[in-house]
């Protein structure tokens, strides 16, 4: 399937909606994929099944706070150097293209570097969503390394890692990233296409791309919300989705530490000055309360909405006063699987509830969320 140029625009929106606050702004992903496309045309979308079982397959993101990318801009040849790095570590040479995450900037990124590179890119990702550490994605629970792993900074440095574990890869670099400026390219959990196989959530990209389309013609319709809520009730993964809570921003925490975007977002409800929803978050959104009870957690996706356009918001456009609605969306089953939920469930953010799914605590109604214990 070759690429269209009104897709990065679609694919921007449906990425900073499964972002769910985190992996940077998209738009910025976006004029770069439009750079690419111009001068180096689209690039080819293939499905992960249909891969040769020994090509060489490169993920390629970007490192850092959000925060910190919005001040420092990104750049496709910083991409490159880190993929290029990695080659010349592994001695073997990219065949296709990866993406880490389907969020944010990290899902825009890849589309420039395979535009620009001329490879083919995989429809597909590590989690369907955005998280915020190098091992939260289904490559590492499936067994790959995410080491060796190249990082490249705007000023032609590059630095290879290669740690015993995802684990001690992500520890490592993130040490690394605040030393090359906050915010860093790299290209790592280098695979087979057999390893992709069995270990990509396969579609997500195409995933993107349509609720992306949902989002801007549902927008022009004057019913973005409802196009929204009725496509992803139509696919595999989001099909569990409903609106937690709308109101206005009246509290707003947030700082950069250890390399993260992190926070508290409190929302006072529309119809009821008595009603708040607090959302936490690291990058992305991890957990939502509603008068202090469990509306949503991790895995599953935590959205922040403008009321009125329904545009996704990131954690670092969050802004005092903004009216908002916050939408919670089920993930693809692999990702509720005890090994998923023992890389990336509510603990290791230590979190102290358990995993509820989001349609166990969301009642028929839609609107009353269940008492979840918190302690």
């Amino acid at each position: 399937m070759q690429m269209q140029f009104e897709d990065i625009d679609r694919i921007a929106e449906g990425a900073a909606f499964l972002g769910t606050g985190g992996g940077g702004d998209p738009y910025m992903g976006s004029l770069l994929c439009k750079q690419a496309f111009r001068r180096y045309g689209a690039p080819t979308i293939v499905d992960v099944q249909d891969l040769d079982d020994n090509a060489n397959v490169y993920v390629a993101a970007m490192m850092g706070a959000p925060s910190v990318m919005l001040e420092k801009l990104m750049d496709v040849r910083e991409l490159d150097d880190a993929v290029s790095a990695l080659e010349r570590y592994t001695g073997k040479p990219a065949d296709v293209i990866l993406a880490a995450e389907m969020g944010g900037s990290n899902s825009m990124l890849p589309v420039a570097l395979a535009a620009e590179r001329g490879l083919p890119l995989v429809d597909g990702d590590g989690m369907g969503r955005a998280f915020p550490e190098l091992q939260m994605v289904t490559y590492h629970v499936m067994g790959v390394n995410a080491s060796p792993m190249a990082m490249a900074n705007e000023h032609g440095e590059v630095v290879l890692i290669d740690a015993r574990d995802s684990q001690q890869t992500e520890m490592k670099g993130r040490q690394m990233v605040m030393q090359m400026g906050g915010r860093a390219a790299i290209s790592l959990y280098p695979m087979s296409g057999a390893d992709a196989k069995r270990a990509v959530i396969g579609g997500t990209l195409t995933l993107a791309r349509d609720i992306g389309r949902a989002l801007l013609e549902g927008r022009a319709e004057g019913n973005a919300f409802e196009r929204l809520l009725r496509f992803l009730r139509g696919t595999e993964y989001y099909r569990h989705a409903e609106v937690l809570f709308e109101g206005k921003i009246t509290d707003l925490q947030r700082n950069v530490t250890g390399g993260f975007t992190q926070g508290l977002c409190e929302i006072t409800g529309s119809n009821d000055s008595d009603t708040r929803m607090s959302i936490q978050f690291q990058n992305e959104n991890l957990v939502a309360y509603k008068n202090g009870k469990l509306a949503a957690v991790v895995p599953d996706l935590i959205c922040i909405l403008d009321a009125e356009t329904a545009a996704p918001i990131t954690s670092e456009s969050l802004k005092f006063g903004q009216r908002v609605k916050v939408i919670g969306a089920s993930v693809p089953p692999i990702m509720r699987s005890q090994a998923a939920l023992d890389v990336f469930g509510p603990q290791a953010f230590g979190l102290k509830e358990p995993f509820v799914p989001l349609e166990t605590l969301i009642s028929p109604s839609g609107t009353d969320i269940q008492n979840v214990a918190n302690d």
